[in-house]
């Protein structure tokens, strides 16, 4: 006895929805990969759940870009917007840029020089002559930086010694100043002469 028609609508119950959702699923993407492989057919399968969660295949050999690109191309509809080509066409365009100013690099470095014609290797001559003449010039003004930085500090480095020789002059003049007022000859290195008493009695009075 076969199994009887399962009405397709919508499944109320949430657990039961969900388990034939995963079911469904995982056989749609059995399927995709069993036509990609025995068929040599390009698969592109992207399914969302109620969630938002995603899930995909895509055949092996064939990247989802090209795909999508030939979806375009078949069925007239426009996937990516002006905005997208715009900024497709921007991309390629600073890549060609820095393509050319590669090649300009090595052109400087005297690297692949030998398919120029003359006009070009003048072209390139006057190009490192303004180079070599701007990194001269900025050398002279760090030069000159240099040279007027040294000569402000060694004119501190010379008020500060000047301040240091003024202090220390009037600090002796002080101190002389102070001891000739006390009796102190500064010439002298013992002015008094001191009697030293023993702190013990004397111990040959005692025997």
């Amino acid at each position: 006895m076969g199994r009887g028609k399962i009405e397709i609508k919508r499944i109320e119950n949430s657990n039961n929805r969900q388990v034939t959702y995963s079911k469904r699923r995982n056989g749609i993407i059995k399927k995709a990969k069993e036509i990609s492989v025995l068929c040599d057919a390009q698969v592109s399968l992207v399914i969302f759940a109620s969630s938002g969660k995603m899930h995909e295949y895509c055949s092996p050999k064939t990247p989802l870009i090209n795909i999508l690109d030939a979806y375009q191309k078949q069925s007239g509809n426009r996937l990516w917007d002006a905005k997208h080509e715009n900024l497709s066409n921007e991309i390629e365009r600073i890549k060609k840029e820095n393509d050319n100013m590669q090649i300009e690099l090595r052109h400087l470095k005297g690297e692949d020089i030998q398919s120029l014609h003359h006009k070009e290797l003048i072209s390139i001559e006057s190009a490192l002559e303004n180079g070599l003449a701007c990194v001269r010039q900025r050398e002279m003004e760090i030069y000159r930086m240099a040279r007027d930085n040294f000569a402000d500090k060694e004119r501190i480095l010379e008020d500060e010694n000047r301040s240091l020789t003024y202090q220390m002059h009037h600090l002796v003049m002080d101190i002389e100043g102070g001891e000739m007022e006390n009796g102190y000859n500064y010439q002298s290195q013992m002015p008094f002469s001191f009697r030293v008493q023993p702190i013990q009695p004397n111990l040959q009075e005692r025997i």
